[in-house]
């Protein structure tokens, strides 16, 4: 039984590893050159997600906010999935789809730098925040997994993880954001 066992997390490792192999380092650059410049230029980084993907999006929002791994300035950054006041509220009053891009509504500049995270890529909230905020102007990521779903056609760019399990797409997602934030501390601290 414990051989079954092994074999099983071994499968989930490797699993786990062929995902972050996938990652195309250029795009990452280029996304965290993008990021700069729009914090550069008076922009703020605004996150969100569902989940386990809220989760991350405050993760990369206190990346920004706080340090990652080097002592900076701190950078404007927000997750739209702290404010519980704003997201029952809207969710009562309006309909859950909208929890996000009437947030994005109120916040989101033309400068700013927007990051939606869907595993599926087809959480309607994600999307409709993701579309509210390139009607503003602002630049648009969406994190994904699968083939990348409906939000790979809303935003600017999409970069998606090559798996279809959601707890090893929640992890490259992971590693993804931090990729981009070590990117950033270089460009910052140059």
């Amino acid at each position: 039984m414990l051989e079954n066992d092994v074999s099983d997390l071994e499968k989930y490792i490797e699993s786990g590893m062929e995902a972050r192999r996938s990652i195309n380092i250029l795009e990452i650059m280029e996304v965290a050159n993008i990021l700069y410049k729009r914090l550069e230029s008076g922009g703020k980084l605004i996150t969100f997600g569902n989940g386990g993907s809220a989760a991350d999006a405050q993760h990369f929002a206190a990346e920004l906010s706080g340090r990652f791994l080097k002592e900076r300035r701190s950078l404007p950054a927000i997750a739209l999935t702290t404010n519980t006041s704003s997201l029952t509220a809207i969710g009562n009053d309006y309909d859950y789809s909208s929890v996000f891009s009437r947030q994005i509504e109120g916040l989101c500049t033309p400068n700013d730098f927007v990051v939606g995270i869907s595993t599926s890529g087809n959480s309607k909230n994600v999307i409709e925040g993701l579309n509210r905020a390139k009607g503003i102007g602002a630049y648009t990521l969406a994190l994904t997994g699968k083939d990348g779903g409906k939000v790979k056609n809303v935003a600017d760019k999409c970069i998606k993880v090559g798996s279809d399990s959601t707890p090893i797409i929640q992890e490259v997602h992971i590693a993804i954001i931090h990729m981009i934030c070590y990117e950033l501390d270089k460009k910052l601290l140059r």
